[in-house]
């Protein structure tokens, strides 16, 4: 069995468990601030993945840091997975929740990479766009990179719409070259 089954597996399990509870949006938001902490800091992803840090200790430290600022329910389960020696799939495990979550509620992360930052008539035109195919709440990720020269790309799961100056310069010059 591959991590990330494994990762969604607990994920699912931490779901319907929230769900059975009735606290499926604060769990979520405790997955979404475990997730960014996963991300952002090295000390911690390297706590989890360290084999030299006994299971107890993980635990205390997880317990010190989460015990006043997550759900009981998402604490217990975050212990179960280190006892369980999965400490160090825990990333894995609250971003597949958060998506769980996302599909549960309709909800669909769309990124948006421009050359500049947009002005919100045209975050609105694009959500507008988006909207005529999608039924649900949209969640517009920016980005910039200025190496696009302009235009913009959205990327929607596995699709991607490319309108920018960059990818048409390089369309163009691939036909002159050919």
């Amino acid at each position: 069995m591959s991590v990330t089954k494994v990762a969604h597996r607990y994920a699912q399990a931490l779901l319907d468990l929230s769900v059975e509870q009735n606290n499926i949006d604060k769990v979520n938001a405790d997955m979404v601030e475990l997730a960014s902490i996963c991300k952002t800091s090295k000390d911690f992803d390297n706590l989890l993945k360290s084999p030299i840090v006994g299971t107890a200790k993980k635990i205390d430290i997880l317990n010190t840091i989460f015990t006043t600022k997550i759900e009981k329910v998402s604490l217990d389960f975050i212990n179960l997975i280190v006892k369980n020696s999965r400490a160090d799939i825990l990333p894995e495990v609250a971003k597949g929740f958060v998506d769980l979550y996302k599909k549960k509620n309709n909800i669909l992360d769309v990124k948006v990479i421009s050359a500049s930052p947009l002005d919100s008539k045209t975050k609105e035109t694009i959500i507008a766009k988006i909207k005529t195919s999608f039924n649900g709440t949209i969640e517009l990720i920016e980005e910039v990179d200025a190496t696009l020269l302009g235009g913009f790309i959205v990327r929607i799961d596995d699709q991607q719409v490319d309108a920018s100056i960059a990818s048409q310069l390089a369309s163009l010059k691939n036909i002159l070259l050919n």
